[in-house]
């Protein structure tokens, strides 16, 4: 299923009550715990939703690209960020308040259906998070994430349909897996000839092989 963006058309709603801000890459956007107050919205490039736990691991739950919107834990009064956002590449959004978007709401029910469409997207992607820790194991976890990640292209991600520019520390952190568990794994799907690996490049050549692990 593809991801639901906002269009560009759209995104005049969030000017007339926002800010634009701009953020070099790698730069934090907010930190866990940190008091939730706007809801951001990308037109420019890519962040990445984290968990930090308590011994310093990171664990990547999402990259979110142009179009989609981020920071919604500040729907909910006195709220702090569940998990940090940081830049991807260079990225601009725009920031602003529930309550200064609540009549621009009012004005245009596309906008509105698709806000509550994106925070559905948000628990059941949480969701399938939760069951893949539990349930799934690494082989599995690294061929859902290449089937999932390349089934659609994706301008905004750097994605083209069965090929994916990721590095393999990058697909761990998205999988709660270390580098070196993805590289073996990785090897052994092009061993199968599931997979052709190239630097930061994946291509997939055998969707079928790598479902057939999963199911």
């Amino acid at each position: 299923m593809k991801k639901i963006k906002i269009p560009e058309s759209l995104f005049t709603y969030f000017e007339q009550v926002g800010q634009k801000r701009f953020y070099h890459q790698n730069s934090i956007i907010y930190m866990q715990e940190d008091q939730a107050t706007d809801l951001y919205l990308i037109t420019k490039g890519r962040v990445r939703v984290y968990s930090l736990f308590k011994d310093g691991r990171e664990m990547t739950i999402e990259i979110v690209e142009k179009g989609r919107i981020f920071g919604d834990s500040s729907f909910i009064q006195e709220a702090t960020r569940p998990v940090s956002v940081s830049a991807v590449s260079d990225v601009e959004l725009i920031s602003c308040s529930l309550e200064a978007m609540l009549p621009y709401l009012a004005l245009s029910p596309e906008l509105t259906k698709l806000l509550f469409q994106l925070l559905s997207e948000t628990c059941q992607h949480l969701s399938t998070l939760l069951d893949r820790s539990y349930f799934y194991d690494r082989y599995q976890k690294v061929a859902i994430f290449l089937l999932e990640q390349t089934r659609f292209t994706n301008e905004d991600k750097g994605i083209r349909q069965n090929e994916l520019c990721y590095s393999h520390e990058e697909i761990g952190e998205c999988v709660g897996l270390n580098r070196v568990t993805v590289t073996k794994i990785l090897n052994e799907f092009q061993e199968n000839h599931w997979v052709l690996l190239s630097y930061k490049k994946i291509m997939i050549l055998n969707r079928e092989g790598l479902e057939s692990i999963i199911n």
